[in-house]
């Protein structure tokens, strides 16, 4: 019974003796056993090790081997050297463990003198190079001044709408000279995987410095597309965001105007493209408009057609677009009649124009007896007294009177008052540079 017992009891244990053999280490993972088949012996992994050590220049390491266990002993200048000593004993076969006991060198002429060695290989490998430098300069610098010479060409002038777009193309065609330059140096050195970390660090600054001067990118990208599209001439008037006036010179940054007030006006250019621009000058006929009021108790169609009739008999007037009078609204004061005519800007004064047709229309009227409201209020303040008493109009005929004379003014009265700022752009544009070009095609 006994052995019965004790036959099952084996046979339970007997799964469990591999399980256990390979009990996990603190990491989880089954524990490694280290077998070396015909190991070398201790003497032949230091005599191996120590001739490397040699071969790489460390004789002041000392190596000493025992079951397995190399230990490095010696003073070395430069701790990077331990590493790469250890690094190498770790590979040698029959090494079981590394013992780094190297120590930094207290001698500073032997801290000195790998510094002095590196130096003196760099200055070797210079010198044995320097051939091949100078040919990659001679290369770049006979790539970069046939770039120079390139841009100079007037190919520029006539491939390009105008002078300022010409530039840019030289500009353009000078980097891209310069860059292939730097690309045919660097191949010719071996270097040409640097021309990657170049580029790469140049993007970076490229666009570290874009957003640092962005408004003055934008101002420039706008020059370019204004000098492409012409919008303007040179001596336009133009109103651009409020501010009227001729235009002087497009320039790379902005648009400078001759204000009507003899004033210079400095536009940004990224303003001028993305703004509200009124050109006055492209269409030489202008409409001007102004409203006047009536008694509403006057033949409201007599009196427009007397207003119209005035405004024709100017000679200032042009025919074709005809003037038109309609009545524009009926307030508490009287009835509204705006009164709309065109004239020649290249003949006739704006401003003053329309000034003498408002004279001349108000007289018009008058003089047909039709009255213009006066719109003055009369406050009574309570408690004042009583005011004074003012004598009262005679009331005005409903109706006008039947051809009245109608006053013409002298074309000598409306010449331009914007001419006279023609001969000071002139004078402002004289030997400058500008973007604009009366060639050019216009927008």
């Amino acid at each position: 019974m006994t052995r019965l017992v004790l036959l099952l009891a084996c046979l339970l244990l007997l799964p469990l003796g591999p399980a256990m053999a390979q009990e996990p280490d603190a990491s989880g993972e089954p524990a490694r056993v280290l077998s070396v088949e015909n190991p070398p012996s201790d003497t032949a992994i230091a005599d191996r090790l120590r001739a490397i050590i040699a071969a790489l220049g460390h004789d002041e390491i000392t190596v000493s081997v025992d079951a397995g266990v190399v230990t490095l002993t010696g003073a070395v200048a430069d701790p990077g050297v331990s590493q790469d000593v250890a690094g190498i004993a770790e590979r040698l076969e029959g090494v079981v463990a590394v013992t780094d006991a190297l120590s930094a060198s207290d001698d500073i002429a032997q801290q000195i003198n790998p510094a002095f060695d590196r130096f003196r290989a760099r200055a070797d490998q210079f010198v044995a190079r320097l051939p091949l430098l100078l040919l990659a300069l001679v290369a770049f610098a006979a790539i970069l001044a046939l770039g120079f010479w390139g841009a100079r060409l007037t190919v520029w002038d006539r491939l390009a709408p105008n002078a300022f777009i010409a530039g840019i193309y030289r500009q353009a065609f000078r980097v891209a000279s310069g860059i292939v330059g730097i690309v045919v140096a660097l191949d010719l050195l071996g270097a040409a995987a640097l021309l990657g970390t170049i580029l790469g660090a140049a993007g970076i600054v490229g666009l570290a410095i874009g957003f640092a001067v962005r408004d003055t990118v934008e101002n420039f990208v706008a020059s370019i597309m204004l000098s492409l599209r012409q919008p303007f001439r040179p001596n336009d008037l133009v109103e651009i965001e409020g501010d009227i006036g001729r235009v002087i010179r497009l320039t790379s940054r902005a648009t400078i105007l001759l204000s009507l007030d003899g004033n210079h006006i400095r536009i940004p250019n990224a303003s001028v493209f993305k703004g509200r621009i009124v050109n006055y000058t492209q269409n030489p006929a202008r409409r001007f408009v102004f409203d006047i009021g009536i008694d509403p108790d006057a033949d409201l169609e007599a009196t427009r057609v007397l207003a119209q009739a005035a405004l024709k008999a100017q000679p200032f007037v042009l025919d074709d677009p005809e003037e038109l009078v309609w009545i524009e609204n009926i307030t508490e004061s009287g009835a509204i009649l705006r009164v709309t005519g065109w004239i020649d800007q290249n003949a006739t004064g704006f401003a003053t124009a329309r000034g003498d047709a408002i004279r001349l229309v108000k007289a018009a009227i008058e003089d047909a007896g039709v009255a213009i409201p006066d719109t003055t209020y009369r406050i009574r303040l309570e408690g004042a007294g009583p005011l004074p008493e003012v004598a009262a109009k005679a009331p005005s005929p409903s109706t006008p009177k039947p051809s009245p004379k109608v006053e013409q003014s002298s074309g000598s009265a409306h010449q331009s008052e914007e001419k006279a700022l023609i001969p000071l752009v002139a004078a402002e544009r004289q030997d400058a540079d500008d973007l604009l070009a009366r060639d050019a095609p216009r927008e």
